[in-house]
């Protein structure tokens, strides 16, 4: 039958395509039922669990902080920057100990930790007078998150096999979105009905809740890590030479250094006015508290909608960093833009339609950007690697919010999204234009 074929191919006559379009069914029938099997994993879903409640309830706090800074207290453009300073500081210090540690250290046991500690920090901010007594609570929490995010991120390079990485990456990023959605509209709701402090409860009970489901994994499952030639001694010399390896994986990776160099730029803009939303929207919507949860449901909606197309769509899924690193930029970039075109008394629409624009970006670049360092990164440095990375960010945080602060005091809101704007889309545009220059390697097979 071979031989068939090959004579008839070389004679000019079509061969039956029957064998490759059964075939290519049969592989697209077999990463769908992969991509659903992991959230039957017994060790991954249950993350994934936990992972969507407590990122639910930390968007009722979101809601509840910015109001009650940006409305109740009225605080300041710059004080409102030091709000990010002091969650940005424990990063700086501690993220990438943070990262060695979830490379050594039970990961379960440190995600179980940080979700009652968070709780307690989360209930503690219930009883602060002003926003002088807010930092600290929010440093600690901070801090905390420091210690859970790698901690997450190693066991789930440990627990999903590498093939399905990308699919792990869209789900959690779909839970975010998700939340996203959710979490604005209720937490909404709440004000509307109650006050901050009854979002800050929820959040308190979903990460006690999420404490909950993590116990219900057999400590075992994580039984750290076993590379040879790694000793899991607790000595500060072990300590920094699995530091100084982070960095050293980091320089000598190019796909893997190019992408956290892409995204610090943007985020060096990024973070010079995602804290400032609330004083754009006390200059666009003035008697609307609430306003605000409008756009962030619309950027969960479309968001989650990029996270999912990520992990459905073959042509999305198989492009390259430049495309959907780039385009994500372009998209993020364009939304400000005209966030801060908009005027006094923009409608509901508005809002809405450019929310949806900024969460496509945004739930873009996070699947992408997070599945580009798990692929790069051997299992056994994954949680150094995101833990390098979470301290590059907060030493961007450090400098950018107060920085953003100051010129919005100075310009006022509307000039300085717009600006910033128009820099993250020609940022993205380049990425986009020269990707395949910049990055060789494509982040799905």
């Amino acid at each position: 039958m071979e031989n068939k074929k090959r004579q008839e191919a070389r004679q000019g006559r079509p061969v039956p395509a029957r064998g490759a379009e059964s075939g290519r069914k049969a592989n697209s029938e077999a990463a769908g039922a992969r991509r659903s099997s992991l959230l039957r994993h017994p060790v991954f879903g249950r993350m994934f669990a936990a992972y969507g409640i407590s990122v639910f309830g930390d968007w009722f706090d979101v809601i509840a902080i910015q109001v009650l800074i940006g409305y109740r207290w009225q605080a300041s453009p710059l004080e409102i920057a030091l709000v990010p300073v002091c969650m940005a500081l424990p990063g700086m210090l501690l993220g990438t100990a943070a990262g060695t540690a979830a490379d050594r250290w039970n990961r379960l046991a440190l995600m179980r930790l940080c979700d009652v500690l968070t709780a307690l920090a989360t209930l503690g901010i219930l009883f602060v007078p002003n926003l002088y007594g807010l930092f600290p609570l929010l440093a600690l929490r901070a801090a905390l998150g420091v210690f859970n995010v790698p901690a997450q991120q190693a066991l789930t390079r440990r627990v999903v096999d590498e093939e399905r990485l990308i699919d792990a990456s869209s789900l959690n990023g779909l839970a975010s979105q998700l939340s996203r959605i959710a979490g604005p509209l209720a937490g909404a709701a709440v004000l509307a009905l109650l006050s901050p402090q009854a979002c800050m409860l929820i959040n308190a009970g979903a990460r006690l809740l999420s404490y909950g489901i993590l116990k219900t994994v057999p400590r075992e499952a994580d039984r750290g890590p076993e590379p040879a030639g790694q000793a899991k001694g607790k000595g500060g010399s072990n300590f920094r030479r699995e530091w100084r390896e982070g960095w050293a994986l980091i320089r000598r990776t190019p796909p893997l250094l190019r992408a956290m160099a892409f995204a610090l730029c943007g985020m060096l803009v990024v973070q010079m006015i995602d804290f400032q939303f609330i004083s754009l929207f006390r200059a666009i919507a003035p008697d609307r508290e609430t306003a605000i949860g409008w756009l962030l449901a619309a950027s969960g909606v479309s968001a989650a909608a990029a996270a999912a197309a990520n992990m459905r769509f073959g042509p999305l899924r198989r492009s390259g960093y430049g495309l959907k690193l780039g385009g994500s930029y372009v998209l993020i970039g364009l939304s400000i833009l005209l966030l801060g075109l908009l005027p006094t008394g923009a409608s509901t629409a508005a809002l809405l339609g450019l929310g949806l624009l900024l969460g496509a970006g945004n739930g873009l670049f996070m699947v992408t950007f997070n599945h580009a360092l798990q692929t790069q990164t051997p299992a056994n440095m994954t949680g150094r690697v995101f833990g390098i990375q979470g301290t590059l960010l907060s030493a961007v945080m450090l400098a950018a919010p107060p920085l953003g602060g100051l010129l919005v005091q100075r310009f006022g809101p509307g000039p300085v999204f717009a600006a910033a704007g128009l820099s993250i889309l020609l940022l993205g545009a380049a990425g986009f234009v020269f990707g395949r220059t910049f990055w060789k390697t494509t982040p799905a097979k």
